[in-house]
């Protein structure tokens, strides 16, 4: 199995803090303005849920990733041994990737408040902009 250095571990942690950080943000302030929209339909409350899905997983992955770059700098008080990351990884790692789907499901839903037409566009957008993310995460 490839061993991953700590320094990399450490800068991937720094990455995904951020992107989770900006992604998280973004999500609670579409939680947020649904929250105060007065509209009770289906595919609103639809949104309001998968938005809320990706704003708690893309805190999740934040604090994961903030234990994952403490465990790897230089300085860390405690004794470290290969296992001590391997909880935080999975869970960045699924917190992460379900936030990107449920951020993806927001822009694939959000037009059909609008029109068929527009949802059917916007359904074909959140898909490719999932299967892109899907492509460069993994390669």
């Amino acid at each position: 199995m490839l061993e991953i250095p700590q320094e990399y571990w450490n800068k991937l942690a720094e990455q995904l803090i951020l992107i989770s950080s900006l992604l998280s943000g973004f999500s609670i302030a579409v939680v947020a303005n649904l929250l105060v929209h007065d509209s009770k339909t289906r595919i609103n409350n639809t949104i309001f849920k998968v938005a809320t899905v990706a704003a708690g997983c893309f805190l999740v992955s934040v604090f994961a990733s903030t234990s994952i770059l403490m465990k790897t700098t230089p300085g860390y008080p405690l004794p470290l041994d290969e296992n001590s990351l391997f909880f935080p990884q999975i869970v960045c790692g699924i917190t992460f990737l379900l936030g990107i789907a449920s951020l993806s499901a927001v822009i694939a839903l959000s037009g059909w408040t609008k029109s068929k037409a527009t949802g059917i566009f916007t359904t074909i957008i959140g898909v490719i902009t999932f299967l892109f993310v899907l492509t460069f995460l993994t390669n």
